[in-house]
């Protein structure tokens, strides 16, 4: 509560905000409606403990963000918190402070979240809800009724998604999968062991721009522009967007190397978002020098590593597994015709120049009607 009154955003501009977003290419944003704090960033009847009657600011920042979102023709996604450390009827799980076991009341706490979801939905009509904080019962029991939750949610919209990032497999009423940290399918963070990914549901990793999921004061470790690039293209290889994660300054704007971050996604998404967007796993496996992505009669070969690419002369030689005999193999975005040949074992071999150790992404485009 004390936070709370002296919380005083004064640069934060939603309109601003959004355009840096859609400017780095993005589709959507996932915003943080109310975290384990308990803490809400909407104007709420649930409790007064919310950004307009608990804060000096007083303003509705999820309803302003969202208005700006949708103004640039994106869709809004919310971040809701299964776990709170203020109120007294939450039962404490491995996380917060400690509370008084006897005030725990898990019905009483399941019927608040429902109400203030209703009002989520209401009044800013989401296409995702992403939720968080299982994992605080691991080991301590507790029912946590998801599947009536999400029937609930279901049943006010149909059309709003579900995710929920319980380092499980996904369950029944599930609209997407999402992977914290990892890529789907990869365990480096240790939270997704022995997670099956899903072979029918949307899927998504989200992963911090630096190293903390909240602002940061001393963590100026930024992954580069190189590296976002490549999440996002191999996160595309396996079929899974990127959520990637901001924490916003105290006073409202978004860190400067964080917007510098996402410039270097757009200028890279201006030429090469067709590579990604809308695109799919490849019939091409991974290999030491990259991924590939696919659309429908076309596959991108996506250079990530040059240093691995087999080197005759001056140009480079791409040999790779191909079902099908493509029509065309060329340079993306140039267009410039690469010689290739498919042999009768099945394997396409592309000569290409010997790609650019500073380029971040060097792409082949091959097309064909089977592809």
């Amino acid at each position: 509560s004390e936070a709370a009154a002296g919380f005083y955003p004064a640069r934060f501009n939603a309109e601003e905000w959004a355009r840096a977003f859609k400017e780095a290419g993005a589709g959507y944003v996932t915003m943080t409606s109310r975290h384990h704090d308990g803490f809400t960033m909407f104007k709420t009847a649930q409790t007064s403990f919310n950004v307009v009657d608990a804060t000096p600011f007083g303003r509705d920042v999820v309803g302003e963000l969202t208005q700006a979102v949708k103004d640039q023709g994106m869709r809004m996604h919310f971040y809701y918190s299964l776990i709170d450390w203020i109120r007294p009827d939450y039962p404490k799980g491995n996380s917060g402070v400690a509370k008084d076991p006897a005030k725990a009341d898990y019905d009483a706490y399941f019927e608040f979240e429902k109400r203030q979801i209703r009002e989520l939905l209401a009044q800013y009509h989401p296409q995702a809800l992403w939720f968080d904080g299982q994992w605080d019962h691991d080991g301590r029991p507790i029912d946590w009724r998801m599947r009536e939750l999400y029937d609930f949610i279901h049943g006010i919209d149909p059309d709003c998604m579900i995710g929920n990032n319980h380092h499980r497999s996904a369950v029944g009423g599930e609209d997407f999968q999402l992977f914290e940290k990892d890529l789907p399918g990869e365990n480096t963070a240790g939270f997704s062991g022995g997670v099956t990914v899903s072979d029918t549901l949307p899927l998504e990793a989200c992963e911090t721009m630096n190293n903390n999921w909240g602002y940061h004061v001393a963590d100026l470790h930024y992954k580069s522009v190189r590296t976002l690039v490549h999440l996002l293209v191999r996160g595309a290889s396996k079929g899974s967007n990127l959520l990637l994660n901001i924490g916003p300054q105290a006073n409202g704007a978004l860190p400067e190397p964080a917007l510098d971050r996402l410039r270097g996604l757009g200028e890279w998404m201006r030429t090469y978002a067709s590579t990604v967007d809308g695109c799919g796993i490849s019939p091409v496996p991974p290999q030491s020098w990259g991924v590939s992505t696919r659309r429908p009669g076309t596959v991108f070969l996506h250079i990530l590593e040059p240093a691995s690419v087999p080197i005759s002369g001056d140009k480079g030689i791409l040999v790779i597994p191909f079902q099908g005999k493509p029509t065309a193999v060329k340079s993306f975005p140039e267009g410039t015709p690469l010689k290739w040949k498919v042999d009768k074992d099945g394997f396409l071999t592309i000569t290409v120049p010997a790609p650019d150790a500073s380029t971040i992404d060097t792409v082949v485009e091959i097309t064909g009607a089977s592809l």
